[in-house]
């Protein structure tokens, strides 16, 4: 991870009414992400506030799911609320983190060039609402998209299917 301070990246709007694809608020004030962070774990903040990484095999979502969680449901932003990741989209990279072989939806999550690494430049996966940090998206995945976006359970909260139609119906 990177050292120092905040290093989250401003939300970006995709269609200029601040409206995701699947009519989600793509905009959250530094003042919201401040009280945002307040609540969760030392872990969770080092992860999403300074780009860090869980230990392999360690994770556990905000609200203690487990890496290797083999629900069905939806992850969410533990900052923003914003949703990311659909189960079924889950597969077992074998990595000991969570990963997808596509976000929820395009515009919820943003790339960056991350090139913290010099030997090994990658593309770091950003909360498109608050700008934490997720995890990282490489080429080595499986059909349909060949993309493993290898995600920190820290970064994340699971809501279970029933919970999130619920949710979504409100």
């Amino acid at each position: 991870g990177r050292t120092g301070g905040s290093v989250v990246a401003p939300a970006a709007t995709t269609n200029g009414k601040g409206k995701s694809s699947l009519g989600y608020e793509l905009k959250m004030s530094q003042a919201d992400i401040d009280e945002a962070v307040k609540g969760l774990p030392d872990l969770s903040v080092r992860v999403t506030m300074q780009a860090g990484t869980e230990r392999a095999f360690t994770g556990k979502t905000v609200n203690g799911y487990g890496h290797d969680n083999k629900e069905d449901g939806v992850y969410v932003s533990a900052v923003s609320g914003l949703p990311l990741f659909d189960s079924k989209a889950k597969f077992d990279s074998g990595t000991g983190w969570p990963s997808f072989w596509a976000p929820i939806a395009p515009d919820h999550v943003r790339e960056i060039k991350d090139t913290s690494i010099f030997f090994m430049p990658r593309v770091e996966i950003v909360d498109a609402k608050s700008g934490a940090h997720l995890g990282h998206v490489f080429n080595d995945g499986p059909a349909p998209t060949g993309l493993r976006y290898c995600m920190n359970a820290a970064a994340m909260k699971f809501v279970p299917r029933s919970e999130f139609e619920a949710m979504s119906k409100e």
